[in-house]
């Protein structure tokens, strides 16, 4: 058999994870510093790290490139994109601080709105409109248009959005506009609503566009860039982007629509997690990814992770929807705070202990790093604690400074009149609280019982707090898959290629024009079709899903029903109103039988065959013995620990927490009431005490 590699790389707020996988289920992995400054100087050093171990170059790689990335997101909450401009419908120049005059909090008088992305000194408006019924009342003045492509390039603009009213219906005027500035300014990066989110309601659509247009001058050239130095290393395959809805789709496709990148990693997190629970014969569970930087939660139910039609990207406040830039793009359902290994602990005004949301990141980085950071942080707190070996970070390679961590939480000890192992554990534990509370929040609100979910733990620090988390929210067990420090990377390699999109398409059930319906659908399965076969997939290997947006007439939220097939072809009214009506009544416990129905959007999800691809791993037969004993400060007291090598753990072992389990790039801490076992395809299986 042929050997094929294929390798992906998931660069985060800290570290930049790498996975090789040969196609006889060998794997290796290994984590750097995140480059802000230059990301694909991280990527490049994580790649020849693992080529290293396997004793091969990227000449070697002949399967896929699979990459998820930060850029994205990094771009949005630094607000260090290039200048950017807006083309609205005249009358609607304002429309991104008018928003949708929704207050996310009645009885607060100094509510706060993240400004927008676009001012409005970059903000142009143009005499045309498009109707509500799709009809055209004026179109596009040629030279009113290119007068504002001439003021914009004397501005130094170099990305617009352009959102008129009621585009999604008819594209005509955004195009019109769109060629003429590529004449005027073809320098200008162009992002057409009617192209990135082609639905109904102005607000989201503007606000959709808006980040679209911010991101592509800085994506689009990350992405080239990826492409070019790929093609210096003689590998002419083009790389795999994962997207917010758990899919993979080419570098092309991705680079003209950044928006839908902005839950890149996260996303390969929660695909694995349904991953596992497939494999594991678990319904349901909750995957819990602690990095560097943030933690996320996020519910699989019947194995699978729930996608939604939009969210929202830089909250004013955390846990209030409404509080940040809506994104009308199709996305895997998770909560995520700024609690991960090197978020900074304080006091604050009121002399209590707060963890996050600010973060070292990889520069400084914690104390404990030794790269001139001061502030306390969660590694620091671990160090100190006695659960990480400050000489065994990532194998030893990258030596932790315990004397620094003890230094800057003596510091933060001094203001709360605490010792430092007291203090220590006071980080360990707000943090853990903060995400226990975060996960609790997050499937009450959508009706899910969190308590007894069994927990899928994984990224650099998860492992680490996963236990105590797991009883915070009242589960019995805990999994920690193989390769957990770089689940998330293993995620873009056995995630299908996939690519979710939507219309609008506003009509009433029982007078449904089965045309209009057939057209946007149509239109839809050629975007994927084309979308899939540049990502490298066959029409043949093609499978479509269906999904419509429905809603009681006179009402403004919809409710999102999946169906069999086509509705365009089986134009099946009868099931349709089914569908709905059980769909509303699992939601709001009721059925309005004297209401109509009205249709708003059709989705339609393109996508690939299982990727086949997974990762074997041999264990030994023999039970290992504590390669060591380490006392760690738990609660009030130190205890003795044994440590085991997670590589020398035989399938079926059985051992009685506390424990440690290190491997190169994370460290597992069973709490004790906790028992430790060994599944056979390598997983830990941590079980609370009865």
């Amino acid at each position: 058999m042929t050997a094929k590699y294929g390798i992906a790389v998931d660069i985060g707020g800290t570290f930049t994870d790498v996975v090789l996988i040969r196609n006889d289920g060998q794997a290796w992995t290994d984590k750097t510093l995140t480059t802000h400054e230059d990301l694909l100087k991280g990527f490049f050093t994580a790649t020849d790290l693992v080529f290293e171990k396997a004793g091969i170059s990227f000449e070697d790689v002949n399967d896929v490139v699979a990459h998820a990335t930060t850029v994205v997101t990094n771009a949005l909450i630094e607000r260090k994109g290039f200048p950017t401009a807006l083309i609205t419908t005249e009358g609607f120049r304002d429309v991104l601080y008018i928003r949708d005059e929704h207050r996310y909090d009645m009885f607060d008088p100094q509510i706060e709105y993240p400004t927008p992305l676009i001012e409005r000194d970059t903000t142009w408006s143009v005499n045309e409109r498009v109707y509500a019924d799709g009809s055209v009342g004026k179109t596009i003045d040629e030279e009113e248009a290119r007068k504002v492509a001439e003021e914009m390039k004397a501005k130094g603009v170099q990305s617009v959005a352009i959102c008129l009213l009621n585009s999604y219906l008819v594209t005509d005027n955004e195009r019109a506009l769109r060629k003429v500035i590529n004449e005027v300014a073809p320098e200008i990066y162009v992002t057409l609503s009617s192209d990135v989110a082609p639905q109904m309601r102005e607000y989201l659509r503007t606000s959709t566009a808006a980040l679209n247009a911010y991101t592509v001058p800085i994506t689009r050239p990350y992405l080239d860039g990826l492409i070019q130095n790929l093609r210096d290393r003689k590998v002419e395959q083009q790389p795999l982007i994962m997207l917010s809805n758990g899919g993979v789709v080419g570098a092309n496709v991705a680079g003209s629509y950044p928006v839908r990148m902005i839950e890149s990693g996260p996303a390969a997190g929660a695909l694995v997690a349904s991953y596992f629970a497939g494999k594991h014969g678990i319904e349901n569970l909750m995957s819990f990814d602690m990095g560097g930087t943030t933690a996320k939660a996020c519910l699989i139910q019947d194995a699978n992770p729930l996608v939604i039609g939009d969210f929202e990207v830089d909250r004013r406040y955390r846990f209030k929807p409404g509080s940040g830039m809506p994104i009308t793009i199709p996305s895997i359902d998770m909560i995520e705070i700024g609690a991960g290994g090197g978020s900074i602990a304080r006091v604050d005004d009121l002399g209590l202990l707060k963890v996050g949301p600010d973060s070292a990141g990889s520069n400084p980085g914690p104390a404990c790093y030794g790269r001139g950071g001061e502030n306390p942080c969660v590694t620091d707190a671990d160090v100190a604690l006695g659960i990480l070996d400050p000489d065994n970070f990532l194998g030893g390679d990258m030596k932790l400074d315990a004397d620094a961590s003890r230094a800057a939480l003596k510091r933060l000890g001094d203001k709360l009149g605490t010792s430092v192992e007291e203090t220590a554990f006071g980080i360990y534990s707000v943090v853990g609280e903060s995400m226990a509370a975060a996960a609790r929040a997050h499937a009450t609100d959508r009706g899910v019982n969190y308590r007894g979910l069994p927990l899928l733990a994984f990224g650099g620090a998860g492992p680490v707090h996963a236990c105590y988390v797991a009883e915070r929210l009242d589960s019995n067990q805990v999994i920690y898959p193989p390769m957990a420090s770089v689940l998330s990377a293993f995620g873009t390699l056995i995630t299908p290629v996939r690519l979710d999109l939507v219309r609008s398409a506003v009509t009433q059930l029982e007078s449904v024009d089965w045309a209009i319906i057939s057209d946007r659908i149509g239109e839809m399965l050629a975007e994927g079709e084309e979308a899939l076969h540049e990502a490298g997939i066959e029409k043949d290997a093609i499978t479509y899903q269906y999904s419509i947006d429905m809603r009681y007439f006179g009402q403004q939220n919809e409710v999102t029903v999946t169906l069999d097939d086509n509705p365009a072809q089986s134009r099946n009214v009868a099931d349709l109103r089914k569908r709905f009506e059980e769909g509303y009544k699992t939601l709001y416990g009721v059925q309005l039988d004297d209401i109509g129905i009205e249709i708003v959007n059709l989705r339609v999800t393109a996508s690939s065959t299982d990727s086949g691809r997974e990762a074997r791993h041999t264990l030994p037969t023999k039970p290992a013995e504590p390669k060591a004993h380490r006392d760690v400060f738990y609660q009030t007291e130190k205890v003795s620990v044994p440590v085991y090598d997670r590589r020398s753990l035989a399938t079926g072992q059985k051992i009685s927490g506390p424990v440690i389990v290190e491997e190169r790039e994370t460290t597992a801490f069973i709490l004790p009431d906790w028992t430790l076992s060994v599944h056979e395809d390598g997983s830990l299986i941590a079980d609370r005490k009865k």
